[in-house]
């Protein structure tokens, strides 16, 4: 736990040094730049640095590198400068992932704050600019998940030059950009599927949704971390299929927990609107097998509230209480259990070190019972 809270603090460290350093650059074009520095410090000051601690975990679970001393500067060991670099890599993706989401998703807040877009759309209408606001707050927040998405490249290919095993690094580049793909397809998928799924196939619905889940965040979330180190530390075959077989249904869990926070979280707590899915009309895996449960008139009712922007909060606690008087929420905690279970069977007799096999099973617990 020690080591994983000094991870944190060097990835924030990094992230600190990181920002300074691009606000020179940006400074010595124009100080109207400002905002892209403000607004991304915003986004990487907070959240859980899952992605991060996964892909530092992946490789300590590979190195073996126990020797943590809270007090050395990352040079300790020769190759912990790097793995610390690829892990606030990740955090700069998630960081343009989430910006391009909220404009996707119409969303106006992300962690309680204003969403990058509704920043800029602020800026528009502080100044008294001319032109429509909320074009520009989607077109400066677009360019702000942009420039986030080339400073995690550049961040992490600073820390890839540190490695002094080219094979790591080119195997590290590797699952960096398949990461990347597969959670643009991923996106695409979830995006697709929000304005489809009325005409698709009902058969397929649940299949469709987990393929959803797998590309857009299960992947991206878990399992790409994990080999992203466990390619930093030369990590076998044998390793490689421990650190997925552990890191998929993870990830598959991570996401039916968002599923369900996203219709049930505390706004309190996720500092997101209460059914903010609902008014947004993700199709989930949680609503797919609601709509197998429920008779044909509550189901008729859920498909034509479902993606309306102006439910208000009766209408959403209405929703709420149909959802869980079906079954599908307590079908899909089932769910998000035995995934978290397949996730830890797969540590027992895994070629991984003890420290990382004892820090996976308390993400496990992290992840399945997260409010936020």
């Amino acid at each position: 736990m020690a080591e994983s809270t000094r991870l944190v603090d060097l990835v924030q460290r990094e992230l600190d040094r990181f920002l300074a350093d691009h606000h020179d650059r940006l400074q010595a074009i124009s100080p109207d730049l400002d905002p892209f520095i403000e607004f991304s410090r915003a986004l990487l000051s907070g959240g859980k640095r899952f992605r991060a601690l996964f892909c530092y975990w992946g490789w300590q679970a590979v190195t073996g590198y126990d020797e943590f001393d809270p007090l050395a500067e990352p040079s300790e060991h020769p190759d912990l400068n790097a793995a610390v670099k690829a892990s606030a890599a990740l955090e700069l993706f998630h960081a343009a992932a989430l910006v391009h989401d909220d404009i996707m998703d119409n969303s106006d807040t992300r962690r309680g704050m204003p969403s990058a877009h509704r920043r800029f759309e602020s800026l528009h209408a502080g100044a008294e600019w001319q032109g429509n606001g909320r074009h520009f707050g989607q077109s400066g927040a677009l360019l702000l998940g942009d420039l986030l998405l080339g400073w995690s490249d550049e961040l992490l290919d600073d820390g890839l030059r540190s490695l002094r095993s080219p094979d790591a690094a080119h195997s590290a580049r590797a699952e960096f950009t398949r990461m990347r793909a597969e959670v643009t397809a991923g996106q695409y998928l979830d995006m697709l599927e929000e304005v489809s799924w009325r005409h698709g196939d009902e058969a397929d619905s649940l299949e469709r949704t987990r393929r959803v889940i797998v590309y857009k965040s299960a992947k991206y979330t878990v399992e790409a971390p994990l080999a992203i180190g466990g390619s930093l530390g030369g990590a076998s075959l044998a390793q490689f299929a421990a650190l997925r077989d552990f890191g998929l249904p993870l990830g598959v869990a991570y996401q039916l927990r968002d599923d369900v926070l996203g219709v049930f979280g505390d706004e309190h707590i996720t500092g997101k609107p209460s059914g903010d899915d609902l008014r947004e009309g993700k199709h989930t895996t949680l609503i797919a097998i609601a709509r197998r449960r429920l008779p044909s008139p509550a189901r008729r009712l859920l498909d034509e509230l479902l993606g309306d922007p102006s439910l208000d909060q009766h209408q959403i606690e209405m929703l709420q209480t149909t959802i869980r008087d079906s079954g599908a929420l307590a079908d899909v905690e089932h769910l998000i259990a035995d995934h978290v279970s397949e996730a830890v069977a797969a540590l027992d007799g895994a070629p991984l070190s003890t420290a990382a096999t004892r820090e996976f099973r308390r993400l496990a617990d992290s992840v399945a019972s997260r409010e936020s």
